[in-house]
């Protein structure tokens, strides 16, 4: 029984021996076995973390880009901006709509116009003025101070006699400069935009200074606040204001949902809204 046992033992010894030599024997004959060639390059498997990397690392790309409620936005070229809003103030429900375009790299125009829904006795219904504007991007932040500067143009025509702002107005016409510095978690702008008035009996005049500060916290979660100080030439017709703005919104890539509450000190007006913003 033993020599069969032994005899087993030295069988599958052999057939080892053999098969090794059939491996080494075929490494040895082919000479030209290139391991670059041969063998393809490893690729790390995607997990969880990998898959998020990547999405911080574009998401740090597009922040910026993608950002429209950001003081400094600017439509890039060929793309759309969608903005749906709903504003309450002073017994006037406001629903609009704003639509901008880039043309290039340095102009974006935009059309905007709401409806005005009048819950008071005097029942002011009716469509605003319709706003054709524009911004020209005269500077990208490529000096050393690292500042945009953008140019801001503007006129209103038409409406209804009851919506329009100022209510008295048949046409008017702006211009501006916008200008600030953009961080990663922090813009810092301001705003000097004037603004003509004219109808056919009364004309009119005012500035405004808005300086604004907006942060871009975790989790996709905004905020910002600003003042708008405007100043009239004729306070008969138009009182001189002074408005704090204030916002909060969540951006889900291309889209925002955006709430925001502004305050007059003078009159101590109120205006509270929401947002839809869309970029396409």
């Amino acid at each position: 029984m033993k020599k069969y046992i032994w005899f087993l033992i030295i069988f599958c010894f052999s057939v080892n021996a053999n098969a090794a030599g059939v491996v080494l024997s075929d490494t040895a004959v082919d000479a030209d076995y290139s391991v670059t060639e041969e063998e393809e390059a490893f690729v790390a498997p995607k997990t969880s973390n990998n898959q998020l990397s990547e999405q911080i690392q574009f998401a740090g790309k597009n922040l910026l880009a993608n950002d429209t409620s950001d003081p400094l936005f600017l439509v890039a070229d060929n793309r759309f901006l969608s903005d749906t809003y709903l504003t309450y103030t002073d017994d006037k429900l406001r629903i609009g709509q704003y639509v901008g375009y880039g043309i290039n790299h340095n102009l974006a125009v935009h059309v905007n116009m709401h409806y005005q829904i009048d819950f008071t006795r005097e029942h002011q219904h009716g469509f605003s003025a319709t706003e054709f504007g524009g911004t020209y991007r005269l500077n990208h932040g490529t000096n050393d101070a690292r500042i945009i500067t953008d140019a801001l143009f503007g006129l209103k025509l038409w409406g209804s006699s009851h919506v329009r702002t100022p209510e008295y107005a048949d046409s008017s016409y702006f211009a501006g400069l916008r200008f600030g510095r953009q961080y990663t978690g922090l813009t810092l702008a301001g705003t000097i935009k004037s603004t003509w008035v004219f109808d056919e009996d009364r004309g009119l005049s005012y500035i405004d200074f808005i300086p604004e500060a907006y942060f871009r916290f975790k989790y996709d979660w905004h905020g910002g606040f600003g003042f708008d100080i405007r100043r009239s030439t004729n306070t008969g017709l138009m009182d001189n204001q002074e408005w704090l703005n204030l916002k909060l919104l969540k951006q889900f890539g291309n889209t925002q949902y955006l709430g925001h509450f502004d305050y007059e000190f003078e009159s101590h007006d109120i205006v509270v809204g929401v947002n839809l913003k869309i970029l396409f």
